[in-house]
């Protein structure tokens, strides 16, 4: 048996025919026919289903592109009237300024847009036109960094019509780990309650700001201050 097997391991595959190989080349053609038919009978049947399919991949990259186009002369606008705004301030035009950043607030998004608005609120405290941009700001900002920070400029301002607990209950969105000013409001919220003498309610306060070690030191050493 072990002869048999070495004997047909070194057998050696016999040679094909002329004839053979020129079946084995018609096999192949005949086949590359059938298959060119097949993908010719697909084409045609589905014909009207592909080109409407490459017509709708054209009109979504050039859609795509046009946005892309669209928002980025969007934004150099925006800019730009943004600068205008800051330039009119630099001049001393407060009034013209105001005006400016109101116009930008009200077109550009994001926190390019709070911050216009935001200079705009400002400029109308400071002119005396009242607080409703900021207020509005604080409800409706585009980033919960200027959202924060006009509520806490709102919560300063109308301090005096609010107890305590109120207070506190007004600052809560800042009170949050999540907010960029929470120490910032922990504070303010301690200093309100001694205003009223309520010393135990800001001792709660001061002290959290104070066992806390992320808290930064300026706030830390204010909180040991008025502990």
């Amino acid at each position: 048996m072990a002869s048999m097997l070495s004997r047909n391991k070194n057998l050696k595959p016999a040679k094909k025919s002329m004839d053979e190989h020129a079946e084995d080349a018609l096999y192949r053609e005949i086949s590359e026919e059938v298959q060119a038919q097949k993908m010719y009978d697909f084409a045609k049947k589905y014909m009207r289903w592909l080109i409407a399919g490459a017509i709708a991949i054209f009109l979504i990259t050039v859609g795509i592109q046009l946005y892309r186009h669209y928002k980025h002369e969007a934004k150099i606008v925006q800019a730009r009237e943004f600068e205008a705004a800051l330039d009119l301030a630099q001049s001393g035009d407060f009034r013209a300024a105001d005006e400016a950043f109101a116009r930008a607030a009200a077109k550009i998004s994001g926190g390019m847009g709070d911050l216009a608005l935001f200079k705009s609120a400002v400029m109308d405290l400071q002119s005396g036109k009242g607080s409703a941009k900021m207020e509005q700001l604080a409800k409706k900002g585009a980033t919960r960094d200027f959202r924060d920070l006009a509520l806490i400029h709102v919560a300063v301002m109308n301090a005096n019509s609010m107890d305590g607990a109120q207070f506190e209950k007004f600052m809560s969105p800042v009170l949050s780990i999540w907010s960029p000013f929470y120490y910032t409001g922990m504070l303010l919220v301690a200093q309100k309650y001694l205003a009223e003498d309520n010393v135990a309610a800001a001792n709660k306060w001061l002290d959290k700001i104070i066992s806390d070690k992320n808290a930064p030191a300026s706030v830390a050493g204010m909180a040991e201050s008025l502990r």
